[in-house]
């Protein structure tokens, strides 16, 4: 499970990131001494989090306010020295929430428990996703999705029948979408690798009712999209 941390106080930082590298299904991505510094990070990153290790009060931005900004969130363990924002946490249906400084044993506990969550989540057989428009909620499969576009705010879902706007970052409906069938290419762009008819260059051509779509890859994104599927012939 990839991981991060978030934590002001540099001594709680350092043993969680060691309590992560002891922890053999647990893999540390980054390490945060502020919401802010973390929240531009994610925004930039393209790596899936599975799990936030999250303090309460920070300077600029706590942890609750961090919350707040995340349309998708992870799961999320917090850690912190007082007892009182366990309640609030729990609103946001946290995993655990751990006293500092917490022990191996009980950060054992708690992560043991985000792993049954996470395998449970992975072995769900999930084949569409809801889509708001207007005031309903639009059923749509995966595999009727043929590539993700941003418009500024907004994504563009593109379909074989019909496009859907929504108020969405890229980030977070690639959050929403399996990897194993979702790529991300571009900035601007997500494809449904199952619809992809030829790949040529530096762009994805994609066979759609109003034609072929062409779709630029990415610099930043290449040579991991390159790896990802299953290529002949190399």
């Amino acid at each position: 499970m990839n991981c991060i941390v978030i934590d002001d106080d540099a001594l709680s930082r350092r043993i969680i990131e060691e309590f992560i590298t002891r922890t053999d299904f647990l893999e540390l991505k980054n390490s945060f001494q502020n919401a802010v510094e973390a929240i531009n990070a994610l925004d930039k990153s393209t790596e899936e989090i599975d799990l936030i290790f999250l303090d309460i009060e920070m300077p600029e931005m706590d942890g609750i306010d961090f919350l707040n900004t995340l349309k998708i969130l992870p799961q999320v363990i917090i850690i912190s020295s007082k007892e009182k924002y366990a309640i609030e946490a729990f609103d946001y249906d946290v995993t655990d929430y751990l006293l500092k400084p917490p022990t191996y044993g009980r950060f054992y506990k708690a992560v043991l428990k985000s792993k049954t969550i996470h395998e449970t989540k992975s072995n769900k057989e999930v084949d569409e996703i809801f889509i708001k428009k207007n005031s309903a909620l639009v059923q749509l499969k995966y595999n009727d999705i043929l590539w993700v576009e941003a418009l500024e705010n907004y994504v563009i879902v593109n379909s074989y029948k019909e496009k859907f706007t929504i108020h969405f970052t890229m980030k977070s409906i690639e959050s929403q979408l399996p990897n194993s069938q979702f790529k991300r290419v571009h900035r601007s762009y997500i494809v449904n690798v199952k619809k992809i008819n030829r790949i040529e260059d530096n762009s994805i051509f994609i066979k759609s009712d109003e034609g072929i779509k062409s779709i630029p890859i990415g610099k930043a994104y290449k040579e991991k999209f390159m790896k990802e599927i299953n290529l002949m012939g190399k």
